[in-house]
């Protein structure tokens, strides 16, 4: 079974109910990061959300 990316933003921002969930690594990091910019007006690195905010399903 393959395996997904997944960052739920519920845990980031109690107010926030955006998922983001993909089996490929590159396209969950570059949709969370523009999610938490845009939405919530915070940076993060690939390196930051691939190892804080992501999980492995």
């Amino acid at each position: 079974m393959p395996q997904a990316h997944r960052l739920d933003c519920e845990k980031e921002a109690a107010d926030c109910r955006f998922i983001v969930q993909s089996e490929d690594e590159s396209e969950a990091i570059e949709l969370a990061r523009n999610h938490m910019r845009e939405v919530h007006g915070q940076e993060f690195t690939d390196d930051d959300l691939r190892h804080e905010h992501m999980e492995t399903v």
